[in-house]
């Protein structure tokens, strides 16, 4: 067989419809075989001038030129979804069908990393054809070697993944972690934090938790960036937050106020309060440091603490998430306006000193 010799006529599948779409054009060597290719035909194929290629191990393109940022895409999933012997004997389809829907089955891989955030829509992610490798989330079980331009990172706990372009891609905070574990350039990591939450992809405590889970707050360049987060996602809450008021029609609050019972001790701080009514509003903006779940339950007792101290006095303190705000906004100017209505029907609250904040 030369390099222009025609496909076996005896192939049960013909091969000539297989380059009018991505899925179609790179296809792995059991694909190939499902369409009488052996794999001796697929490597004569791929020798040089020939008009295939080998892209990763077992996994070809159908045509000489250099592979579309797609296909780099495709390939990868391919490579990291290659049948192993326990899928096999589960009976669990590793590989697409070539002859299904266009909908591939990747089995348990997604693009994460940089290539995940660029899918994402970041603008401060670089351009897929400029990235060197594309980062694969697979399952640590996996006997799987980084190679060419597919690099292979392992998880314990799979997250679900999500669709961009058609390709399952790690959710927002996962694919942040995985970038931000190979970035050395503070700025770099700066700016992909921050696009996360102006870009409203998710909300800094989700993010933090990722880097906290990946240990990667022990780096210098990524707690200066993560204080910078969180300080500009508390802004954001904050702005979302006045917007909800003067949005729905809420009567003015004081903004931003510490309580104080008279010569007595500090209740705490609000973010707002309408002190005719007592009713305050508290944005929960918590974002683990380390040891996620010990923080979290510390900062959660916090929380709790204040608001039982605050509601024995006759404070009713309504507990809004950034999240929340961001997408159930009327929602929560419900909440607060049915607080605000009930004041009438509690008994007064007791005094105390409003001073700003």
């Amino acid at each position: 067989m030369n390099h222009n010799t025609p496909l076996p006529p005896a192939s049960p599948r013909p091969l000539r419809h297989l380059s009018t779409d991505v899925q179609r054009r790179v296809m792995t060597e059991a694909q190939l075989r499902s369409h009488g290719v052996s794999p001796a035909e697929a490597g004569e194929q791929c020798r040089p001038g020939g008009p295939w290629q080998q892209l990763l191990p077992g996994v070809y393109a159908l045509h000489p030129g250099p592979p579309t940022s797609q296909e780099r895409l495709h390939a990868v999933l391919l490579y990291a979804a290659r049948e192993t012997p326990a899928t096999a004997a589960a009976g669990v389809p590793a590989q697409p069908d070539a002859e299904g829907p266009h909908r591939p089955v990747y089995a348990e891989a997604m693009i994460t990393g940089l290539a995940a955030l660029t899918l994402h829509g970041f603008t401060s992610a670089p351009p897929l054809p400029s990235l060197e490798r594309v980062d694969v989330l697979v399952p640590r079980q996996r006997r799987l070697r980084s190679t060419g331009f597919a690099h292979v990172v392992r998880t314990v706990s799979l997250p679900a993944p999500e669709q961009a372009t058609g390709v399952p891609v790690a959710p927002v905070p996962r694919a942040l972690a995985d970038a931000v574990a190979g970035l050395t350039d503070a700025g770099a990591v700066r700016r992909l934090l921050s696009e996360a939450v102006r870009g409203r992809h998710c909300e800094p405590a989700s993010v933090v938790r990722e880097l906290s889970s990946a240990k990667l707050l022990s780096r210098p360049h990524v707690v200066d960036a993560v204080d910078s987060l969180l300080a500009e996602g508390r802004a954001i809450a904050e702005e979302r937050l006045y917007r909800m008021v003067t949005e729905y029609g809420l009567p003015d609050p004081v903004w931003n106020v510490d309580l104080r019972l008279p010569g007595g001790p500090h209740l705490g701080g609000l973010d707002a309060y309408w002190p005719e009514q007592a009713v305050a509003v508290e944005l929960d903006t918590r974002a683990p440091r380390q040891g996620p779940r010990q923080d979290d339950d510390a900062l959660w007792s916090e929380y709790a603490r204040k608001r039982e101290h605050l509601e024995r006095l006759g404070i009713t303190v309504v507990h809004i998430t950034p999240r929340k705000l961001r997408d159930f906004m009327e929602q929560q100017a419900a909440v607060v306006r049915t607080a605000l209505m009930a004041a009438g029907d509690r008994d007064p609250a007791a005094y105390v000193v409003v001073l700003p904040r």
